[in-house]
């Protein structure tokens, strides 16, 4: 039965590990200088953190899928993770670099204020960042700016300047994610045409209830919630909860001058608990009410 190692400091993470600790909050790691190994075990991650593969012989598993963890490739953790850790060849090193850095880090911050659009820390199994030669060079080139801050002694700059060096990491992430979207049309498309499917199918199965989530619809592509909400901001330039409610807007008008329905029972059958739910959104997104919306093309 695997091991569960709660990962709630840095000092945790780098005792795991038989790496030095430097600075209380925050580590550069590289795990071909580890002393020790940890294989087969599950860790329940209390620390942001972002690794950068270099070599092949390590595999991670999220629940039960295989993160798309290649040669040249970044994967993200934030607190409340639970990832499995799988080394193919025991004797072998892991060609594996990082940044960890813990909550208290940043609290009061302006980077505090920020984390939320970093979405990829939410990224799950297939959704790793493949990094081209360059993008790999300046991530390197970044954490060997954090590893030497962490080895000045620590003062009243050192936590404005980390900070700083964490956010140029997390931005450079945030582009070469934005890169990776839009150099993998052809999936992307695939997925905007199975969420179109998806959504015709859920209002046509005669069976709604309540209106469809984004999380129900990225579970069906097999995407996190997170990856596919912004797969379908780049491909669309909406959010995936617009994109639904355009659908239901669109559905509406069909059934408001294709039907005799009352807006009550249009309401019901677009999964509307309360009818004036729906004549609150309608109007938002029209510009009038249902009844009115009616009047006027009929």
């Amino acid at each position: 039965m695997n091991e569960i190692i709660e990962l709630d400091s840095i000092k945790a993470y780098n005792e795991l590990y038989g790496l030095p600790t430097l600075h209380p909050l925050v580590t550069i790691v590289d795990l071909t200088k580890a002393r020790q190994m940890a294989n087969h075990v599950r860790m329940n991650y209390g620390v942001y953190a972002l690794f950068i593969k270099h070599g092949v012989s390590c595999k991670l598993r999220y629940g039960r899928q295989d993160y798309d963890y290649q040669k040249g490739t970044v994967v993200s953790f934030a607190s409340g993770q639970l990832v499995q850790v799988d080394i193919e060849d025991e004797e072998m090193s892991q060609d594996v670099s990082g940044l960890l850095f813990h909550p208290d880090l940043i609290y009061g911050t302006s980077l505090a204020d920020k984390m939320s659009k970093y979405s990829f820390f939410s990224y799950e199994q297939c959704e790793a960042l493949h990094l081209s030669e360059q993008e790999l060079q300046m991530l390197t080139q970044c954490l060997r700016n954090m590893q030497m801050e962490t080895e000045h002694p620590v003062d009243q700059h050192s936590r404005d300047l980390l900070c700083v060096y964490i956010e140029l990491f997390l931005d450079y992430c945030l582009r070469f994610y934005d890169r990776q979207f839009c150099t993998r049309s052809k999936v992307n498309n695939d997925v905007l045409r199975q969420f179109e499917y998806e959504l015709n199918r859920y209002f046509q199965s005669g069976h709604v209830q309540g209106l469809p989530s984004v999380r129900y619809f990225a579970e069906k592509a097999c995407l996190s919630p997170n990856y596919f909400g912004d797969l379908i901001k780049k491909e669309t330039g909406k959010t995936a909860r617009e994109y639904i409610q355009l659908k239901v807007i669109d559905l509406s008008k069909r059934l408001l001058l294709g039907t005799n329905q009352s807006i009550t029972q249009i309401a019901d059958t677009l999964g509307f608990q309360y009818a004036q739910h729906f004549i609150r959104m309608f109007k938002k997104e029209v510009g009038c009410t249902p009844k009115e919306y009616r009047a006027q093309h009929n």
